[in-house]
């Protein structure tokens, strides 16, 4: 009787994280659901067959949204199994395959694929199909077939070993010219390799639990899988067989500012280098084996370079907008008691930041009101920004600059802005505002939330691009558009820590109670 095979330490893993999910989970979802998330989340085979399918987080999302919300569902509606049933079918699909010494990840996923209809339609829109997973060759002991006849003729020759007839070494060995030469560039590889999955688990350790930065968390792990796939294009599989930490000469020598680290900022930049260099190395000495495979880590090292910026720039503006959560637009136009008193009241009544918005007025005009801004707001310590027009915001020493989407694009308005002044960017979907971070964006606005007394809108973005945005953004952020006393409650509860108004106080009775009210429901 064939015995009942284990599943690997991977597998064991993401059951677990299922079962946990199953039991704590309030959205009522299936336990099937839960599985595919887990293998996603879990570092697996499952994983990397998921991530060459073309999935990522956001897909794996929208498939969990579609299922039908628990009041419209039974307990247990039909083609939904539960998370025994989906390991039964796992062990049932692996006895027909092949002899296997443990189940993994991969073939969770096809358990899943054979007990879940919904899993099944949704993984197979993708090309995935269950009999074409779940079979590894490392996981496969030599079948038992019949004694071998020993009547042969053995031709003897020198004997070599596994690592120098394997593809990775064959291919150096041709590129470098001699066996000594290939070791050295298999130990280049090895080490920079390491030293690039180091610093990148690093910095995504920190933009994970300490930003809680789901979009650079998700972009990170994506650029760890690719990595892999890269380093597999490179024989990564045969590097640790040159390893030679004992006969390593820079392990013997040290720096002292390599243990030098004041802030966490330090420790991600550091690490951010480590990886683009590590990179660099192994694009340069990938060239001698798969060009293909050097070209792909070349895109990699420009991507963390972008997501460098991003994670740098979340950390500076974090600082230097902590304190800001009131900010107030203003067309002198729309200011009932006139722009000077509506201002200086507001500031009085705890806004934080100014906008001067005017699209309206002739150059002159705006440049001269931004220099009577300029004054207010730098005496009661608040930040001066204005809309659209970086010239009139350096000329007269305005804090920074906002632009639309239509308007001046970030990268542009950080050329003439320097690298010292705000760029805020104004975002009406959860795609722009991702772009907007890795664009380097101090801040962004978010909405437009409710239909606004000064500005008219073509479409509103509505409450819940702020709930997808407060899951996502670790970069700060103001919810805008229509806010007001009665509303804002609503923001504040969907995500937002920050808003931006306009006729909530430029319109009101009392200018300073009117900013000092929303201000405390902040």
């Amino acid at each position: 009787m064939r015995r009942d095979v284990e599943f690997s330490e991977g597998a064991r893993r993401v059951i677990e994280a299922t079962r946990l999910a199953v039991a704590s989970t309030e959205n009522g979802l299936p336990a099937a659901d839960q599985l595919l998330f887990a293998l996603w989340q879990d570092e697996s085979r499952a994983a990397e067959i998921l991530l060459a399918a073309g999935f990522d987080e956001e897909k794996l999302n929208e498939f969990r949204k579609s299922r039908a919300a628990p009041s419209e569902r039974d307990e247990t509606s039909a083609g939904e199994a539960s998370l025994e049933q989906i390991i039964r079918a796992t062990k049932r699909y692996a006895a027909t395959t092949a002899v296997l010494s443990e189940l993994g990840t991969e073939h969770l996923l096809a358990g899943l694929m054979q007990s879940d209809t919904a899993c099944r339609e949704f993984l197979e829109q993708s090309g995935i199909r269950p009999e074409a997973i779940g079979h590894r060759r490392a996981d496969r002991p030599a079948s038992i077939g019949p004694p071998i006849d020993t009547d042969v003729q053995i031709a003897w020759r020198e004997a070599r070993s596994e690592v120098e007839e394997s593809p990775v070494v064959a291919a150096t060995a041709e590129a470098v010219g001699n066996s000594q030469s290939t070791g050295s560039v298999l130990r280049i590889l090895d080490a920079a390799a390491n030293r690039g999955r180091e610093g990148l688990r690093v910095v995504e350790d920190f933009v994970r639990f300490q930003l809680n930065d789901a979009h650079l968390s998700g972009l990170l792990k994506r650029i760890r899988h690719e990595l892999a796939e890269a380093l597999a294009l490179l024989g990564g599989a045969s590097f640790h067989r040159m390893r030679d930490v004992a006969g390593d000469v820079g392990t013997g020598i040290q720096n002292e500012r390599e243990y030098s680290r004041s802030t966490e900022r330090d420790v991600v930049q550091a690490n951010c280098k480590r990886v683009q260099e590590s990179l660099r190395s192994l694009e340069e000495y990938g060239k001698l084996i798969d060009r293909a495979a050097a070209a792909r880590i070349e895109q990699l090292r420009y991507r963390c370079c972008t997501i460098e910026q991003a994670v740098l720039n979340a950390l500076d503006s974090r600082a230097r907008l902590a304190s800001c959560r009131l900010y107030l637009l203003v067309t002198p136009a729309d200011c009932r008691r006139g722009l000077e008193a509506t201002v200086k009241q507001a500031l009085e009544g705890g806004v934080d930041v100014v906008q001067l918005r005017d699209k309206s007025t002739e150059d002159r005009k705006i440049h001269e009101t931004a220099g009577q801004l300029r004054e207010w707001t730098r005496e009661a310590g608040a930040l001066l920004i204005i809309n659209d027009r970086a010239d009139i915001a350096v000329v007269t020493d305005a804090d920074g600059v906002h632009v639309g989407q239509e308007d001046l694009p970030v990268r542009d308005a950080r050329r003439i802005m320097g690298p010292e002044r705000l760029v805020g960017v104004s975002t009406h979907t959860i795609e722009q505002a991702r772009q907007a971070v890795l664009e380097g964006a101090d801040y962004i606005g978010v909405g437009p939330v409710f239909p606004s007394v000064t500005k008219q809108f073509s479409e509103l973005a509505g409450i819940e691009f702020v709930r997808e945005v407060a899951a996502e953004v670790s970069l700060p952020w103001f919810a805008i558009g229509g806010i007001s006393p009665e509303s804002v409650g609503d923001v504040v509860e969907a995500g937002a820590g920050r808003i931006a108004v306009s006729s909530a106080i430029t319109q009101a009775e009392e200018i300073a109670e009117a900013a000092r009210a929303l201000r405390e429901r902040l």
